[in-house]
């Protein structure tokens, strides 16, 4: 319903033997009086002084610019203004009080993986998140990319032990699986999906130069193209990783991962390879921070 509804302000509607003239309206009221001066008992009352008619208005005026002037200073942002929102009871709240929280996202990158997240509690959640996405994209099913992307979010010491058993994992017989060549290409006219979109972060822990941080997430995975035996398809899983604050930021030492927690799914129809493939293309992904 909209403004105005209720009151059907300046329609015109109002009966003429209501008592009421509507707004705009042109009715007179006349009085009767015991020794009538005209003759027929009637006469029509003297319209009030023109000037107190003025005054009234000029007074309302006044009182509408106030409260405008009083309404637009709400919420603070002056050089005077302590910004807490921490006024008298049942003062409004200004408008930081719904402004974005947290740090902000990071400017720096080392290589396609965003970096100099902070050293506290939102950094090592922040740093969690975009390695859950790096280490869920596409780039991971080609060798140099995926050395790049590990080397990147891991320790040294980490990423050497990684090295051999994903290039181990990330074999021949797995990538045909998914409808790629063994260097990790797709088939000319499909496309490859594999994305990692973080739903929430977790601390799970935090002493010092360590973390430990939760990322629950859903994932795309799958070939969008025509003859496709291996459509895109999501997922849902928890990836959870032992932070290390280094001379390069948060880097990765260890991690695990297990399905869930998973939504019910929905009743949206599944898209056509077309769109799906068009919709990789158009949408770039994000940096994320907590």
């Amino acid at each position: 319903m909209s403004l105005g509804d209720e009151n059907d302000y300046g329609s015109g509607s109002g009966r003429a033997d209501d008592g009421y003239s509507t707004l705009g309206g042109t009715r007179q009221t006349r009085t009767r009086f015991p020794d009538g001066e005209g003759g027929d008992g009637y006469t029509t009352p003297r319209r009030p002084a023109r000037n107190s008619r003025s005054l009234v208005m000029v007074v309302g005026v006044v009182v509408l610019l106030i409260a405008a002037i009083a309404f637009a200073n709400m919420g603070g942002g002056g050089k005077n203004d302590s910004g807490g929102g921490s006024g008298s009871a049942g003062s409004k709240p200004d408008s930081s009080s719904t402004a974005a929280t947290g740090t902000k996202p990071v400017t720096g990158k080392n290589g396609s993986i965003p970096s100099g997240f902070a050293h506290d509690e939102q950094g090592a959640q922040s740093a969690a998140s975009n390695f859950a996405v790096a280490l869920g994209s596409a780039g991971m099913f080609k060798t140099d990319t995926r050395h790049e992307i590990v080397n990147a979010i891991y320790t040294a010491e980490a990423a050497a032990k990684l090295r051999r058993p994903q290039d181990a994992a990330y074999s021949s017989d797995f990538l045909g699986k998914l409808g790629l060549d063994p260097d990790g290409n797709a088939p000319q006219g499909s496309t490859f999906v594999s994305r990692t979109i973080p739903v929430g972060t977790k601390l799970e822990a935090l002493e010092g130069d360590t973390a430990k941080v939760s990322v629950w997430y859903t994932g795309l995975i799958g070939m969008s193209g025509p003859g496709s035996t291996d459509p895109v398809k999501t997922s849902w899983k928890t990836w959870t990783v032992q932070l290390s604050w280094t001379s390069d930021g948060w880097r990765a030492v260890s991690d695990a991962q297990k399905d869930g927690p998973a939504p019910v799914p929905g009743d949206v129809a599944a898209s056509s390879s077309d769109e799906i493939s068009k919709a990789v293309e158009e949408y770039g992904g994000f940096t994320y921070a907590r």
